[in-house]
């Protein structure tokens, strides 16, 4: 019989990993956004409890109850995946919509402290609706799930181990792209959580900046990508492929803030010119074997954080901040920017894991 090791990425444990991730983040993302900005807490809350009745809440939109049932069908639709692979269809959406259910009423109760918020006997039902609703599409597509994902993941994904939480890291990258605050591709910005002081020069200078850190970190995120896929040559269709899908996401969501005549304004000069600068060295870096690739994705990340911190502020950043924090986007905002702070720094060890893994394979191979 062939030995099977974790690096074959075509077993059951190997997918139930990757919904497992997902569950966890979702329920990390849960969380902050529906307790950001955490200030303000109360020492008291009177009747914490006093939600749980069955009177219609006072305060309650059409709006909220969508985005309470669609904010919480993943979570079903994750955790049910993640515990098919030891429970029956039953069992496991009975195990997710009690997740859900806990998770809601915890994060309803600890608004009670918050006077930004107001806790709601609602919020919970949708929150519990949705977490089963989504468990369900999970039974009834699971199958289909299963095999499209076992065929893409052979045809398509590296024989590497935990690759899937490598693809929970890129996925959360192109969330990322929705929020205009956040310069194109500019993450790992401590400034506003460390205070750090904010440089300031003139247009010219701020067009370099910009320039260097797109390209730093497209450099970085593309060879990150052709690290996940398999075969190198593979790699010249899913990279594009992959920026092009993160333009997209960038576009929608600078359509959806300022209007569909804006949903380009991101691509400002500088923009474009570290788009060209990097496509063309990540073109002649996909050529390097894998080692080298991860070794240049390693450095380009963290080039492109230092760059990040030197860059002064984005006008148009600021401009779009104020105007999401007119409408119902204060949490999503807090969330992303939250998640663009940490994201190099949480993929860099992964990375650099990945690194000496691929060396001291190969070193073993070569005794």
């Amino acid at each position: 019989m062939p030995r099977i090791t974790e690096h074959t990425g075509s077993g059951a444990a190997d997918r139930d990993l990757l919904s497992r991730h997902l569950t966890v983040v979702w329920i990390v993302l849960t969380i902050y956004g529906c307790l950001y900005p955490f200030s303000g807490w109360r020492g008291d809350a009177v009747a914490p409890f006093a939600y749980l009745n069955f009177d219609w809440p006072y305060y309650w939109t059409t709006f909220d109850i969508v985005i309470n049932v669609l904010v919480y069908m993943p979570l079903g639709f994750f955790a049910v995946l993640a515990a098919m692979g030891r429970f029956p269809g039953s069992r496991a959406l009975a195990l997710a919509v009690f997740l859900g259910a806990d998770l809601s009423f915890v994060i309803e109760t600890l608004q009670n402290w918050l006077p930004s918020r107001v806790a709601s006997n609602l919020d919970l039902a949708c929150n519990t609706a949705g977490t089963f609703l989504g468990g369900l599409f999970a039974l009834w597509a699971g199958p289909r799930y299963r095999a499209v994902w076992r065929l893409w993941r052979q045809r398509l994904l590296a024989p590497l181990p935990h690759a899937d939480l490598g693809l929970t890291f890129l996925g959360l990258w192109l969330l990322l792209q929705l929020s205009p605050e956040i310069m194109l591709f500019g993450v790992g910005d401590l400034r506003h959580s460390l205070d750090l002081i904010t440089l300031e020069y003139g247009p010219r200078r701020y067009r370099v900046s910009e320039t260097a850190v797109i390209f730093c970190n497209l450099i970085a995120v593309g060879l990150f990508v052709s690290v996940l896929t398999r075969g190198r040559w593979r790699s010249f269709l899913t990279v594009p492929l992959f920026f092009l899908l993160a333009g997209f996401v960038r576009a929608l969501g600078a359509a959806v803030l300022a209007g569909p005549e804006n949903g380009l304004a991101w691509l400002t000069l500088g923009a474009r010119h570290g788009l060209a600068m990097g496509a063309i060295t990540l073109t002649l870096l996909l050529l390097f074997p894998l080692r080298w690739r991860l070794g240049f994705s390693v450095l380009a990340l963290l080039a492109g954080a230092v760059l990040v911190n030197l860059t002064p502020l984005n006008p148009y950043s600021t401009i779009a901040l104020e105007l999401w924090r007119r409408g119902h986007f204060l949490n999503f905002n807090g969330l992303t920017r939250w998640m663009a702070i940490i994201w190099p720094f949480a993929a860099w060890p992964y990375l650099a894991w990945l690194f000496f893994h691929v060396r001291k394979r190969r070193d073993m191979l070569a005794k």
